[in-house]
């Protein structure tokens, strides 16, 4: 196990190149998926309901002889309130108490996005506002694993921005419904559920089908070709991000027990082999400490393999010298999690400016922030925290310019707009404006 994690040390001549080289990832892009999702978003705009289903049969095996309609792909509100009450109580309540507390965070942080308006002393009025988009579609991943969080992450904020309409697509391979993520969808106020994935969801989504109204933003995590899929239909519909993989980077000062901070960094290697788990710190001591705590912890882990992989190609422990430098190299690697495991947690978040999600001190596992404390577990990765900002009310809202102008104020804002437009050589721009001067 001795050598199956990266050590580094700032110290050293070449570590900026090792870190650089440990950082850097890039989505694949497999020739074969691209080709595949181009000629399957062709075929559902062309084809509409007809490919879906036959994308749908095929790829995600559909029992007893395929579905033969749309609407036998889709779920019922009455469907997903018997999943509610069919999920054993400590799944409900752990799901109500999560979507309430998520539900309050993004309740607070719509406050803070209400539009506004000024006006000048001449009686120009100017101002924004801010509307909810009309539809949404929230891809949940189906397959190998379910992701109930998900569904409350993406819809709750939809929800909460007033979005009139929230569909969410979700794969049911062999024909298995994940009662949870039903339940989870009925909590979270989804309009409706439909039981198709891959590039076929996504270009219904964007392109809309004889039974799926097109939206206006996809949101929401999934596979290789769902992940292409986004990309190639941003600008006909919005996206969210294109998420790469799971992050954590911790910066710890000593003193918490190392056994709980290897386990927060297989809470992320767990997701899968190409997921990242960092540890920064001053202490030497501390450092092989965390790293017995990896070799005792690591065969008690049902995902022991999935760990070992991610830790072995892309985990690190790094020496640093202070904790100062700590913050300066949390910045550059700009994380999706960041968990900052120090007695006075304060101090060091006060210096960090790139992280999707800052957990402060010991008992602020980054676990919780994907469950349950309330602000969005949908975040930028691959570095992305340097310019993009975690999922929230914002993303399901857009912002108008608002602009009455008085005829005081055209007097004065026509000879600079006029000005401007001779300038530019755009005479009927400048006409257009003289034609309101007195």
């Amino acid at each position: 196990m001795n050598a199956m994690i990266t050590k580094l040390d700032s110290s050293q001549a070449d570590f900026k190149q090792r870190l650089d080289t440990l950082l850097a990832f890039e989505a694949s892009t497999d020739d074969a998926i691209e080709s595949a999702v181009t000629g399957i978003l062709a075929d559902v705009k062309q084809r509409g309901d007809a490919a879906v289903l036959e994308y749908t049969n095929r790829f995600d095996r559909i029992p007893n002889g395929g579905a033969t309609s749309m609407a036998a792909l889709e779920i019922s509100q009455q469907e997903m309130q018997a999943a509610l009450a069919a999920i054993p109580d400590a799944q409900r309540k752990a799901l109500e108490v999560a979507a309430h507390r998520v539900r309050v965070f993004h309740e607070r942080q719509k406050q803070e996005l209400n539009g506004f308006t000024y006006t000048e002393p001449d009686g120009t009025v100017l101002g924004q506002r801010v509307t909810p988009l009309d539809r949404v579609g929230i891809y949940v991943p189906g397959g190998k694993a379910a992701y109930p969080s998900s569904v409350l992450m993406n819809a709750i904020p939809a929800h909460v921005a007033g979005v009139e309409e929230i569909i969410m697509v979700v794969p049911t391979p062999d024909g298995v419904k994940n009662q949870m993520v039903l339940a989870a969808a009925a909590i979270a106020g989804v309009t409706r559920v439909i039981t198709i994935g891959g590039a076929q969801a996504v270009a219904a989504l964007a392109h809309g089908t004889e039974t799926i109204q097109a939206v206006d933003k996809i949101v929401g995590p999934g596979n290789a070709y769902v992940a292409s899929a986004k990309r190639r239909v941003f600008g006909v519909v919005g996206i969210d991000m294109i998420a790469g993989p799971s992050e954590i980077l911790i910066v710890a000062d000593g003193t918490t027990d190392p056994d709980w901070v290897a386990m927060d960094l297989f809470s992320q290697a767990e997701h899968d082999e190409l997921a990242q788990a960092i540890l920064l710190c001053p202490d030497a001591d501390y450092l092989a400490k965390v790293e017995a705590s990896i070799e005792t912890l690591l065969p008690t882990m049902p995902r022991q393999e999935v760990i070992r992989t991610s830790l072995g190609d892309r985990g690190a422990l790094i020496k640093v010298r202070d904790m100062d430098e700590a913050c300066a190299i949390a910045n550059s690697i700009a994380a999706e999690h960041l968990e900052i495991s120090a007695v006075e947690p304060q101090q060091w978040a006060d210096k960090i400016r790139h992280a999707g999600a800052m957990f402060l001190g010991r008992f602020s596992s980054e676990s919780l922030g994907d469950y349950c404390c309330g602000p969005n577990h949908v975040l930028p990765t691959s570095r992305t925290a340097r310019f993009s900002s975690p999922l929230g009310v914002y993303d399901f809202q857009k912002r108008s310019s608002i602009i009455y102008v008085s005829e005081a104020g055209a007097q004065t804002l026509g000879k600079v707009a006029a000005e401007l437009a001779y300038g530019e050589g755009l005479q009927a721009h400048a006409r257009s404006a003289e034609l309101r001067i007195k």
